[in-house]
């Protein structure tokens, strides 16, 4: 009886906190479909678009010829890469040569206290012309519509803007889990972003600020010994005052293919960078998984105690049921903005909707995992690279 009690606490508490961001999802979409029915105008200041790569990825060459073919007629794209040695190196030039777009092949060094991916980035912004204007970062394993640096830069318009980012939203190339499971475990965090410029952070793989900004928030310094290029580019901003807006119609899609050491690798890389980088965010984020697993757990053991001893339980399941639903809920809604944001591949996102229904509402357990094991590491593996994250400051690199 007292765990049914304590049950009925948590089991309350997760229905009224599930209803509270069905209906902040609600808002969400509101603001995503106003958003995407936004004219992005014709503003066009010369702008470079910084393509970090490392190694040879599934889909690179299709992903790194998007960059090359927006309908923008001002910009030039800048692919970078550690050295010569690098096995894209061939692809990445043969890609550039091609280009529509003007494009270069820029060879950044070996990094030093950073990570590589920073290292190619400040190696190329301090490369860079004067006559840019705008800076937009993009990652090599994302595919990017048409439109899409149209609609990043547009917002810059406003010099009061300090940034425009926008999220990646996986699709699986195959129906194996571990893959299935990454592509449910990335797409809450695509509704962590919205119309709170205040609470946005910036994504490395889709964000484009003015040039003087960037120097004036001193992220060239914010980056010089970090691992976390969109939180330390994040920090700057946010202690000059300049606001991020989140761009839904931005949205860009990355296909995966991995298996369980490839998805732990990642979720426990992502994790481990925001207990550094994030620790607020962090700690908020486990305790309200961790209270959602337990939870659901403790509901489904009382539930089937209840059952067996012959006694009534049907007010424990629908409470065990109800934040699961709701979970569901939200699930929905972020497919239904990608499925009209991203409307080229409307087809696709609806093929894997049951992904975000189904197996969705199960991934905080993965999430418990994800933070358990930030609690007891701080070392991340990258493209092959080992870094040690010793505070947002200061990262050693610990080789292959």
């Amino acid at each position: 009886m007292q765990m049914e009690k304590v049950f009925d606490f948590l089991g309350i508490l997760q229905v009224l906190v599930g209803a509270y961001l069905v209906y902040e999802a609600a808002k969400w979409l509101a603001y995503a479909r106003r958003r995407t029915a936004t004219d992005p105008g014709f503003f066009s200041p010369r702008t470079a678009v910084i393509c970090p790569c490392r190694g040879m990825e599934p889909g690179l060459e299709l992903n790194i010829s998007a960059l090359c073919e927006f309908d923008h007629q001002n910009y030039e794209v800048f692919f970078v890469l550690a050295s010569e040695s690098d096995p894209a190196v061939s692809l990445v030039k043969r890609v550039a040569s091609q280009a529509r777009a003007k494009a270069h092949v820029v060879f950044a060094g070996a990094p030093q206290d950073c990570s590589e991916k920073i290292n190619n980035l400040r190696a190329v912004i301090q490369q860079l012309p004067e006559e840019f204007e705008i800076l937009v970062f993009a990652d090599s394993d994302g595919r990017p519509g048409h439109s899409w640096l149209r609609r990043l830069t547009a917002p810059l318009s406003d010099s009061r803007i300090g940034a425009a980012t926008t999220m990646r939203w996986l699709i699986a190339n195959n129906n194996n889990l571990p893959s299935l499971l990454l592509v449910a475990w990335n797409a809450p965090i695509l509704t962590m972003l919205g119309e709170n410029t205040a609470k946005n952070f910036c994504w490395g793989g889709g964000t484009a600020i003015r040039k003087s900004i960037f120097e004036q928030s001193g992220v060239l310094e914010e980056w010089k010994n970090s691992a976390s290029d969109d939180y330390s580019m994040t920090t700057a901003l946010q202690r000059t005052g300049h606001p991020i807006v989140f761009l839904p119609e931005c949205i860009t899609v990355s296909y995966v293919d991995t298996d369980l050491s490839g998805l732990l690798e990642f979720t426990n890389r992502q994790i481990v960078i925001t207990r550094v980088y994030a620790p607020q965010i962090w700690a908020s984020a486990f305790a309200t998984h961790f209270l959602f697993c337990v939870t659901i757990l403790l509901g489904l053991i009382l539930t089937l105690a209840d059952i067996l001893a012959g006694r009534p339980s049907l007010h424990l399941a629908a409470l065990t049921f109800l934040p699961l639903l709701l979970a569901a809920i939200r699930g929905a809604i972020r497919v239904m903005v990608v499925q009209e944001t991203l409307s080229n591949l409307k087809h696709q996102v609806q093929q894997q909707s049951w992904i975000h229904l189904l197996l969705g509402v199960w991934i905080p357990f993965l999430y418990v995992v994800n933070f358990a094991t930030s609690l007891f590491t701080r070392t991340i593996r990258w493209r092959g690279i080992r870094y040690e994250l010793i505070s947002a400051q200061q990262t050693r690199i610990m080789g292959r």
